[in-house]
């Protein structure tokens, strides 16, 4: 068994774009070649697009790639790029008078980080999809993470940097699974080896960790807003899914979350977590969502550990 990244599963490739004065930016993980996609959506305040394309009882069962961007609801223009980019390269759903690239997406709140007026746009998503390759790639404050962070229960002014981490696990029976994701939570980053903080709110007058879980049970309420936060992320793997076993493999999946972030899915967060199925072979589906979320768990703990 060894660690990688996503791209470690046949057939997906990631591109970042970010502006690093602006602090935004957006990823995209393509599959050119289509993969059945499942989503579980856990946090109160998402922000989304073609997801409701991806519940079971729905027609189209291949995606083409996938859009992570910063920005807020804003950022979700990114996605358009994407769409151009891979239509102009014959990729896509036929309907007969064209190809028509399917591109669900998610976005997480960097506004009061950067440059709240620029945000991913159509240009940003059509380079990333543009740059988008198999191998090694960058992680921390890159792409959709470029201005993530975490712990915001007394404000920015004392949050901890994060960004995008990856992961990957390949086994001897053939079974490949990744995951991405860019972390941006309201809560800490926990090691859940150790359940030690290892990013988080920190105490101004100390400088330690704050404990965003004990700090929330000494006032009533938490400062912030809805949306201001949010994980989004992604995990693949060779598996043959249909529709159905593809949403169960991301609500599995979301249990990175709760082992890795304290607190997790708040009213303040949108978390989201997609599910690709690339492959011809069968595994078992509690296999898949077992490791899918393990890989994100690390993938968590590599985002912040890379910022």
């Amino acid at each position: 068994m060894t660690y990688g990244n996503i791209t470690d599963v046949p057939g997906v490739k990631v591109g970042h774009e970010q502006n690093k004065n602006a602090l935004t930016g957006c990823t995209v993980i393509r599959v050119d070649d289509g993969a059945t996609c499942g989503v579980d959506i856990r946090g109160s305040a998402p922000g989304t697009r073609e997801t409701d394309l991806l519940d079971p009882v729905n027609l189209v069962d291949q995606i083409h790639a996938i859009c992570l961007a910063g920005g807020s609801a804003f950022g979700l223009d990114a996605a358009s790029g994407v769409m151009q980019f891979l239509e102009e390269n014959r990729i896509g759903l036929d309907v007969g008078v064209a190809k028509v690239p399917i591109v669900p997406s998610a976005i997480l709140f960097d506004l009061a980080v950067g440059d709240p007026n620029v945000r991913p746009d159509k240009d940003m998503g059509y380079k990333a999809t543009q740059k988008a390759k198999a191998g090694i790639f960058e992680m921390g404050s890159v792409g959709a993470g470029t201005g993530a962070t975490v712990g915001k229960i007394i404000g920015f002014e004392h949050v901890a940097n994060s960004g995008i981490g990856s992961a990957s696990i390949k086994l001897e029976n053939g079974l490949v699974v990744g995951a991405i994701v860019a972390v941006n939570a309201f809560g800490d980053v926990i090691d859940p080896k150790t359940g030690n903080i290892i990013a988080g709110a920190k105490d101004p007058k100390t400088g330690k960790f704050l404990n965003t879980s004990e700090a929330m049970k000494k006032k009533a309420t938490s400062e912030g807003f809805p949306g201001t936060n949010t994980t989004i992320g992604v995990v693949a793997s060779n598996a043959n899914l249909n529709k159905s076993q593809a949403k169960k493999v991301a609500q599995v999946s979301q249990n990175a979350i709760g082992r890795t972030i304290r607190p997790a899915h708040t009213m303040f967060d949108g978390d989201t977590i997609f599910a690709l199925g690339t492959g011809e072979s069968d595994f078992s589906i509690d296999l898949v969502a077992s490791l899918a979320t393990e890989v994100m768990e690390k993938a968590i703990i590599e985002a912040v550990k890379n910022s």
